[in-house]
């Protein structure tokens, strides 16, 4: 109790040491999350075959379907989590996690894709848990995009660990519950600083609204008043996730294809120039205190983010572009969206509204769908398109998905435009109503 007291005290009277701690706390946690999910993505599993089906590809899907279906469930579970309970939450799904992998060590080829929607099943509710720490603050961007970089960077850090294992003779099966042991006690201090972590103050509450537990009826609310828009960034949503999933089930295959399958680093290194950059730019964001202006401008770069996606894209196609520029530059213009959607929008248009809500409410609506429509395109894919590779494939996905993306963004900009319009207006007439029976 008193290192809490200490360390609230010193978190509550200097900010830096708030932005520094709570920072290291949710990146290091969500860090730690990755080592249990991600390794497995380095091993090619080639030759090796199930149900007629690529290995490598049933087990992914596997994963991806655990994930889609934990989306569903976290919509009522992590809206309603009180916050008393979040690190009991963390350490039980992160051990049932871990428990999938070292099942799936043991067992055989169909056995495993159970441990590994079971795994992807506990795994895909940790944003949700990770997320309520750092939601609803005056400093709440800066802090996501902090944790955010574990989507471009540890990823590959994941992926990299795992292709010095198997090059140190670790077998592929072995490799992913052996990296996930490894990260137990690691991930055990992250959870108790984000334990340490402060509640909202007063300052927060005003500028961005207070964050409590949805009810049902706050839930079902939110989708009478918001559900047109939620619709629009649900479509948004699964256009990102379907890109960013194939680069990252599938990097190592896009990066052989590239000419670059021998080197391990390449996964970490190629991403450190994105990382740089998007913390860079998404974190200054938190310095716009105007909410409804902070949304519009997030959408904005959101699209901007897609056309430099499809622009260098279509330069690598033609020719104008190497492959390793190309996978950073796409790595910039596909994660500065793919970010905003993972709770930045989502914590503005809470602000913007003064709704009583909390953003894994919809950051669990939009994800769900996303997850579904990621396993659909990993059978499109196996299914339909046998002939083309995986690099092939991802350059037409950023090319045809990055211009339906753009299409869809515009549209939900014009959509909350709207209804900001709208709830300007409602302010306006209740308070011309105030001021009539004041004087009557």
């Amino acid at each position: 109790m008193k290192i809490r007291k200490y360390l609230n005290h010193q978190m509550s009277a200097h900010p830096f040491f708030l932005i520094l701690w709570a920072s290291m706390a949710a990146f290091g946690a969500y860090f730690c999350m990755y080592m249990y999910r991600k390794p497995y993505a380095a091993a090619l599993f080639e030759g090796q075959m199930l149900f007629g089906l690529d290995y490598k590809i049933v087990l992914i899907v596997s994963q991806v379907a655990g994930y889609a279906c934990s989306k569903f469930l976290g919509i009522r579970i992590i809206s309603s989590m009180k916050p008393e309970s979040r690190a009991y939450y963390y350490i039980g799904l992160i051990g049932i996690a871990l428990t999938g992998l070292s099942l799936f060590y043991f067992s055989s080829p169909v056995w495993s894709m159970l441990w590994l929607f079971i795994n992807g099943l506990a795994l895909g509710l940790i944003w949700g848990v990770v997320f309520q720490y750092l939601e609803g603050r005056s400093i709440t961007e800066l802090l996501t995009v902090i944790l955010s970089a574990n989507f471009i960077f540890t990823s590959g850090v994941a992926k990299s660990l795992g292709q010095y294992c198997l090059q140190s003779g670790v077998s592929e099966k072995m490799m992913p519950m052996m990296i996930g042991w490894i990260f137990v006690p690691l991930t055990l201090l992250f959870v108790w600083m984000m334990t340490m972590i402060p509640s909202q103050n007063q300052s927060d509450m005003e500028q961005r609204a207070e964050r409590l537990p949805m009810t049902q009826v706050e839930r079902n609310a939110i989708i009478k008043d918001f559900g047109g828009v939620l619709i629009l960034f649900i479509l948004g949503y699964i256009i990102l996730t379907m890109i960013r999933d194939v680069r990252d089930n599938f990097g190592v295959e896009i990066w052989k294809g590239l000419g670059y399958g021998d080197n391990a680093s390449v996964y970490t290194t190629s991403e450190i120039p994105a990382t740089i950059l998007l913390l860079l730019l998404l974190g200054a964001l938190y310095k716009i205190k105007d909410n409804k202006r902070a949304l519009l401008l997030n959408l904005w770069l959101a699209i901007a983010g897609l056309v430099l996606l499809v622009l260098a894209t279509l330069a690598f196609y033609t020719g104008n572009l190497n492959g390793m520029l190309w996978m950073m530059i796409t790595g910039v213009g596909l994660f500065v969206p793919y970010i905003l959607y993972n709770g930045i929008l989502f914590d503005r248009l809470i602000g913007a509204f003064r709704i009583t809500a909390n953003v894994g409410f919809f950051m669990y609506i939009v994800d769900a769908f996303g997850y579904l429509s990621s396993v659909g395109i990993l059978l499109y894919k196996n299914f339909g398109n046998h002939s083309i590779s995986w690099l092939q494939f991802y350059t037409i996905l950023c090319v045809i998905a990055g211009i339906v993306g753009v299409l869809i963004m515009i549209l939900t900009h014009i959509r909350i435009v709207s209804l900001l319009q709208k709830s300007e207006h409602k302010k306006s007439t209740v308070s011309d109503i105030n001021l009539q029976e004041k004087y009557v």
